[in-house]
C-alpha cells in the first residue's frame, strides 16, 4: 500500500510541476485556475496525509495553517488589487506568511535531539542578518529611493530576501540531519525554495525591474510550492521527515559553517564595495552592522561554553562507567595517586578493597543479561552505602568492583570495612525473576608508602581477591608479599609450559599394574614428568591444574596418549610385556568437554597399532558429576571404539552407585587414601570390603591403588581385589627401564605374602 501512495504522490508532483510551467506560458488561461485548485487543495490533502501516513497532528495542523494564510492573501490580492493600500496589506500578509514558515521550521529544528537548537538558531539570526545587509545595499536602499509606494511597503518587500535566507537555512540544516534521503525531503525542499522564488519575483516585479514575461507571472512558482508541499504530505517518507532523530555527521556540519561564514563574508564585500548614499543609509549600515557583530559574538560565547560543557560532558563519560554511574578504572587511578599524596601518614594508610562477584556467570546464563545489568547497579548502590563519606566506589569491569578508602587507621579498621562490604550481600537481591542471593569475595591492600604506584596497589588487591576466591568464596584475603611472589612463580611455570612440549621436556614414565593371583604385569599406568631444561623438576601437582586452566593440556595429552599407545606398542613387539597388557591413561575435565577427544583417541590408536580393547582411559568422578551430559556422550563414543573406561581415585569423591549404573564404566581403582589404611584400620578395610563386593556384583574389574606393604597386599587379596600397583610393586619408571623391572618383577612371581608365609592378620 505505502508504494501504492508513493506512485500518487510522485505523479500528483508531475501534474502541479506541468500546471505550473503551464500557468507561466499561458497565465490567463490556466495560471489563474491553476493557482486557485493549487490554493484549495491544501486543506484536504492534509486531511487525506494524516489519515494514511504516520503525521504528528502538530505538523499537519502548521503546514494546514500556513497554506490557508497564504490562500487567504491571495484571496485580499484578488479582491482589492495589487496597489496602493491593498498591495501593502497583502505584503504584510505575505511577511506574517513567512514568519510563520520560520516558526514551523524553529520548532522542527528544536525537535531534532541530535541538533543544538540555540546553535543553529543562531546560525540562522546571523545568516538572516547577514542577507538583510546585502537586500538594504542591492534591493531595498535603491527602490527606496525611486519607489513611489508608502515606506512600510517597500521594507516588507525588502524583508523578503532575508526572511526568505532564514528559511532557506533552517530548511538547509533540518533536512541535511535526515538520516537518510527520501522523496519527501525533495518536495518540502521545493515548495520552500518555489515559494521564497515567488516572493523574490513579486518584489523585483513591484520594484520594476523584472517586466514582462514568464518570471514575472509568481503565481507560477506559488502553485508549484503548493503542490510540492502536497506530494511531500501524501508520500509515506513524511514520516521520517517528522522524525525526532537524524544525522549530524562532520560534513554537513561543515557546510552550516560555510553558509555562517558566507553571512559574515558577503555583508563586507558588499558594504566595502558600495559607499552609503546618504546619512540615512549609514545609519542603516551601522546599526545593522553593529547587530550582526554582536550576534556573531554571542554566537562564539556561546561555541565556546558549549565546547567547554562538551570536553567536561566527554571527560566524565570517559571516567565513568554507564551501567552504574560509578567511576572507572581511569577515574580510580587517578584518585588512588591523589590519596597517595594527599591522605597517607605514618598512621593512616589509604586501603584498597577489591571485591568481585563470585558466580555472576550464572546469574546471566540463567536469568539473562538485563538481569545481570541490574544486580550490578544493585550491587553498586549497596556498596556506596556501606562505605565511608569520603570513600569512594568505583566499578572496573564486568562484576569487579573497587572501594578506596583514604581514613584507614589500621589493619582492624581495614578488616572491619571489609566485614562490611560482604555485609551487604547476605540480603538477597529482588529482581522480577525473583529473589537471588550474590556473594563477592574481598582482597584489601593497603598503600603502605607514598612511593606506592596506583597500578601495583589495584594488583595487589586483586591479588588478594584471587587468593580469597581460591579460599571458598564469599570471604576476605589480606595481600602480602608471599602472595606476589607465588603469583610470579605460576606466571613463570605457566610461561615455561607452553613451550615443554615443543622442548621435548615432558615424559611419561610408566607404573606396572600387576595380577596379584599370578604375578604377572597385566597393564601400566602412564603418569606425566616434566624436567625443565635447567634440571629442575616440577611437580605434576602443579603444572597439571595450570595446564588444565589454560587449555594447554589439550595438545599435551594429546601427545600423551599418542606417546604412551606407541610404547605400549614397542614393548609387546619387544617381548617386554604380553600381547594383552593395557595402557591406562588420564584424562582431564577439560579434555573430556573437547568434541575432538574422540577422534584423537581414534587417531592414536590407528597410528600405534594398538587394540582398542588395550587401552583404558582413566576419569575422577568430579568430571562425571559436573558435566553428565558431555561426559555420557563422549564415553558412549569411547565404547563405540572398543576403548574401555576407568572411574580413578573411586571413594574420595560423591561415590555414586548412579554413576557406576549410568555410565559406561568397566572398572574402579581404589584410592590409595583407604588402601594406606585397609590393614590397620577396621574403617577402611570395611570401606574397601564394601567396594571390593559392589565391583564385583556388576562385573566391573579392580585395582588397588598406593600399596606400600605386603600387609596392604595381603589384606587386598583376601577381600577379592585382584589387581594392584604401588611402590611395593614399583615406581613409576621411564620407558627404557620398563624390562629390567618387569623381568624384576617375573623373578618375584607372585608375592611372598601371598603364599601364605606371613599372615596379614584376622580380616
Amino acid at each position: 500500500m505505502s508504494r501504492t501512495y508513493g506512485r500518487f504522490a510522485n505523479w500528483y508532483f508531475l501534474v502541479g510541476l506541468t500546471l505550473s510551467v503551464a500557468g507561466g506560458i499561458w497565465p490567463d488561461v490556466v495560471g489563474g485556475p491553476s493557482y486557485l485548485f493549487a490554493t484549495m487543495q491544501i486543506l484536504p490533502v492534509m486531511i487525506l496525509a494524516a489519515k494514511i501516513n504516520k503525521i504528528s497532528r502538530g505538523l499537519v495542523l502548521s503546514v494546514s495553517l500556513i497554506g490557508a494564510w497564504y490562500a487567504a492573501t491571495e484571496i485580499v490580492a484578488g479582491l482589492f488589487g495589487d496597489t496602493g493600500i491593498p498591495r501593502l496589506i497583502t505584503n504584510i500578509m505575505d511577511m506574517i506568511g513567512s514568519f510563520l514558515i520560520v516558526f514551523v521550521m524553529v520548532m522542527l529544528v528544536r525537535r531534532r535531539r541530535n541538533l543544538n537548537a540555540s546553535a543553529v538558531l543562531g546560525d540562522a539570526l546571523i545568516v538572516g542578518l547577514g542577507s538583510w545587509l546585502i537586500s538594504w545595499v542591492a534591493f531595498l536602499q535603491p527602490t527606496l529611493a525611486i519607489s513611489t509606494e508608502p515606506l512600510i511597503s517597500s521594507l516588507i518587500e525588502g524583508l523578503y530576501q532575508p526572511t526568505g535566507s532564514v528559511i532557506l537555512f533552517l530548511m538547509a540544516v533540518y533536512l541535511f540531519t535526515e538520516t537518510s534521503r527520501n522523496p519527501s525531503s525533495f518536495y518540502v525542499g521545493a515548495a520552500v525554495l518555489s515559494v521564497l522564488l515567488g516572493d523574490l519575483m513579486y518584489s523585483l516585479v513591484g520594484a520594476g525591474h523584472v517586466g514582462d514575461g514568464i518570471l514575472a507571472h509568481t503565481d507560477t512558482f506559488y502553485t508549484l510550492g503548493y503542490f510540492s508541499i502536497a506530494a511531500a504530505f501524501l508520500h509515506p517518507s513524511i514520516a521520517a521527515l517528522d522524525s525526532t532523530e537524524g544525522s549530524g555527521d562532520s560534513q554537513r556540519l561543515l557546510g552550516r559553517l560555510i553558509i555562517t561564514t558566507s553571512s559574515l563574508i558577503f555583508p563586507v564585500i558588499v558594504l566595502a564595495s558600495s559607499g552609503p548614499k546618504d546619512a540615512a543609509d549609514q545609519i542603516v549600515r551601522s546599526i545593522s552592522a553593529l547587530v550582526l557583530a554582536g550576534a556573531v559574538t554571542l554566537r562564539v560565547v556561546h561555541s565556546v561554553r558549549a565546547n567547554s560543557d562538551a570536553q567536561l560532558e566527554l571527560l566524565r563519560q570517559a571516567q565513568t562507567d554507564a551501567l552504574t554511574g560509578l567511576p572507572n578504572r581511569s577515574l580510580l587511578l587517578d584518585r588512588i595517586s591523589a590519596y597517595v599524596h594527599e591522605s597517607w601518614r605514618p598512621d593512616r594508610e589509604p586501603t584498597l578493597y577489591f571485591v568481585d562477584l563470585d558466580r555472576f556467570k550464572n546469574i546471566n546464563d540463567s536469568l539473562g543479561h538485563s538481569a545481570g545489568d541490574e544486580v550490578l547497579r544493585i550491587v553498586a548502590h549497596r556498596l556506596k552505602g556501606a562505605v565511608p563519606q569520603e570513600a569512594m566506589v568505583a566499578r572496573l569491569s564486568g562484576d569487579e568492583y573497587v572501594v578506596l578508602d583514604p581514613t584507614t587507621r589500621s589493619l582492624g579498621s581495614a578488616s572491619a570495612l571489609a566485614e562490611r562490604l560482604l555485609s551487604v550481600f547476605r540480603e538477597p537481591i529482588a529482581l522480577p525473576q525473583g529473589d537471588v542471593f550474590v556473594t563477592a569475595s574481598i582482597g584489601v591492600s593497603s598503600i603502605d608508602s607514598m612511593a606506592a604506584k596506583p597500578e601495583d596497589v589495584l594488583r595487589h588487591a586483586d591479588t588478594a581477591m584471587y587468593r580469597a576466591k581460591d579460599s571458598g568464596r564469599n570471604c576476605m584475603a589480606f595481600y602480602d608479599e608471599s602472595m606476589h611472589e607465588r603469583i610470579a612463580h605460576r606466571l613463570s611455570v605457566e610461561t615455561a609450559l607452553y613451550r615443554a612440549l615443543d622442548r621435548r621436556e615432558l615424559r611419561l614414565f610408566h607404573q606396572p599394574i600387576l595380577d596379584l593371583d599370578t604375578g604377572e604385569v597385566v597393564g601400566f599406568e602412564a603418569l606425566m614428568r616434566w624436567q625443565q631444561g635447567d634440571g629442575t623438576i616440577v611437580s605434576p601437582a602443579e603444572f597439571i591444574p595450570i595446564a588444565e586452566e589454560t587449555g594447554t593440556i589439550i595438545p599435551i595429552g594429546a601427545w600423551a596418549l599418542l606417546e604412551a599407545l606407541t610404547q605400549l606398542r614397542r614393548w609387546i613387539d619387544d617381548g617386554v610385556c604380553s600381547p594383552t597388557a593395557t595402557m591406562s591413561v588420564n584424562v582431564s575435565p577439560r579434555q573430556l568437554a573437547d568434541p575432538n577427544l574422540p577422534s584423537v583417541v581414534a587417531e592414536a590408536l590407528a597410528r600405534s597399532g594398538v587394540d582398542a580393547s588395550l587401552l583404558w582411559i582413566e576419569l575422577t568422578e568430579s568430571v562425571m558429576i559436573s558435566e553428565p551430559e558431555l561426559a555420557l556422550a563422549t564415553l558412549q563414543k569411547m565404547k563405540a571404539l572398543g576403548v574401555r573406561v576407568a572411574l580413578d581415585d573411586f571413594g574420595t569423591g560423591y561415590s555414586s552407585l548412579s554413576l557406576l549404573q549410568r555410565f559406561p564404566l568397566q572398572r574402579i581403582k581404589i584410592d590409595r587414601a583407604f588402601v594406606q589404611g585397609v590393614a590397620d584400620n577396621p574403617s577402611d578395610r570395611a570401606l574397601v570390603r564394601t567396594i571390593v563386593a559392589m565391583g564385583t556384583s556388576l562385573g566391573l574389574d579392580l585395582v588397588a591403588e598406593g600399596v606400600e606393604s605386603l600387609h596392604q597386599m595381603q589384606v587386598l587379596h583376601e577381600l577379592g581385589c585382584k589387581k594392584a600397583q604401588g611402590y611395593l610393586i614399583s615406581h613409576p619408571v621411564p620407558a627404557d627401564a620398563m624390562r629390567s623391572t618387569v623381568s624384576a618383577l617375573e623373578r618375584i612371581g607372585r608375592f611372598p605374602l601371598l603364599r601364605g608365609e606371613h599372615r596379614a592378620g584376622q580380616l
